[in-house]
Parts: structure tokens; C-alpha cells; sequence
């Protein structure tokens, strides 16, 4: 098991700095590991874990998790909320963990003598018992877990743009196979029209 110091230095090394929502974010993963009784950061897939900001605060949950974007274990939910839901995808139990309301104003009784509310934080989110600092509860997913997590290897190619398309993301429109996109849930919109040939040529 990762000690907080040595997770604290994993995560600094992808930012070149540490800061209070990094330390949130490892602090987060050591609660899980505690609650789940797992060794983490897991070296598998098993568990899932959905962060609801991005940024420094995800990869401290990363880092002491061992979820990862790359392994399809690292979702982002963009509430623009510091907290964390994380599932055992073996037993089927998640449990969702934020900062305590209080931490924020806390802080000062733990760290009172640094130069700014920021390194307040940071000092006193490293030192706070983890009751004072987070809160968690036991939750239920609305989502279908088996579903995101999907087959490995499926693939097909959407019937407008022709790209490929992975982990049965597609949807079916009047009986042809769209990626999401063309079936117009589009986070994008063309500048111009695209010419695959010319791009192919």
C-alpha cells in the first residue's frame, strides 16, 4: 500500500507542482482503499472510478487509485464538483466521496502559520484526520456498468462518416449503424465539409 507521502510525489511529478486539490484528490484515494479494503492504486481493472472535475484534482484521484484514462477505468463527469464515486466492479459496491463542507474553514487550526489561505490548504489537507477532511456515502449508479465498460475489440464503422467506432458506442437510426455524432449528438460542428479522399489520397 501507497503511503500519502509517496503518492503525493507521483502526482507532483505530473504537474511539476503539488496543490490542494491534487492532495484532495490522492487523500480521496487512500478513503477508498480504506473503505473498500483494497490494496490500491490497483495494478488491474477492477475498479471503476468517475471524477466529477478535471485537472490537478483528477490526477491525484488517478495516481492513488490507479484508475486510469488510458485503461478505461477513469471516467469524467463534468459537474465541476471536487469528489469522486468509485465502484467495485467485483462486488458491485461504489461509494461517492467529497470534502467535508468544513474542511475549507478548518483548515486554519492545522496549518496556521503559512503566508496564504492556499498554503493553509495545501498544509493542512496533507495533515487533516480523514473524517474532518472528506465524507462519503455508499451509492447506486443509474448507470449500466456493464454497458460503459463494454466488450474489448468490438468495432464497426459508422454508415455516414465511415470512421470506426469502439466500445459499442454506436447507435442504430432507422436500421444504419451512426456514430454518435452523425446521429446528432454532436459536441462538434464542421467549419467546412470534409473531403475523406483528399485526406486519403
Amino acid at each position: 500500500m501507497a503511503t500519502l507521502t509517496d503518492l503525493l510525489a507521483k502526482t507532483t511529478a505530473r504537474h511539476d507542482h503539488l496543490c490542494p486539490r491534487q492532495v484532495l484528490g490522492v487523500r480521496i484515494g487512500l478513503l477508498v482503499a480504506d473503505v473498500l479494503q483494497l490494496a490500491l492504486p490497483q495494478s488491474d481493472k477492477r475498479l471503476l472510478t468517475f471524477v466529477e472535475t478535471d485537472g490537478c484534482f483528477a490526477d491525484g484521484v488517478a495516481v492513488a487509485t490507479g484508475c486510469e484514462l488510458g485503461h478505461r477505468t477513469l471516467r469524467l463527469m463534468d459537474y465541476g464538483k471536487v469528489a469522486a464515486t468509485v465502484i467495485d466492479t467485483k462486488t458491485g459496491r461504489a461509494i461517492r466521496v467529497a470534502p467535508n463542507p468544513a474542511a475549507r474553514q478548518n483548515a486554519a487550526r492545522y496549518a496556521p502559520n503559512e503566508r496564504s489561505h492556499w498554503h493553509t490548504m495545501l498544509a493542512a489537507y496533507q495533515a487533516m484526520p480523514t473524517d474532518e477532511l472528506l465524507c462519503w456515502k455508499e451509492v447506486h449508479l443509474t448507470l449500466d456498468v456493464d454497458a460503459l465498460i463494454s466488450r474489448p475489440g468490438v468495432r464497426v464503422n459508422c454508415a455516414i462518416c465511415g470512421e470506426e467506432i469502439l466500445n459499442q458506442r454506436e447507435v442504430i437510426v432507422d436500421g444504419a449503424t451512426l456514430c454518435r455524432a452523425c446521429a446528432g449528438e454532436s459536441y462538434y460542428k464542421m467549419a467546412h465539409e470534409c473531403h475523406f479522399e483528399a485526406l486519403h489520397a
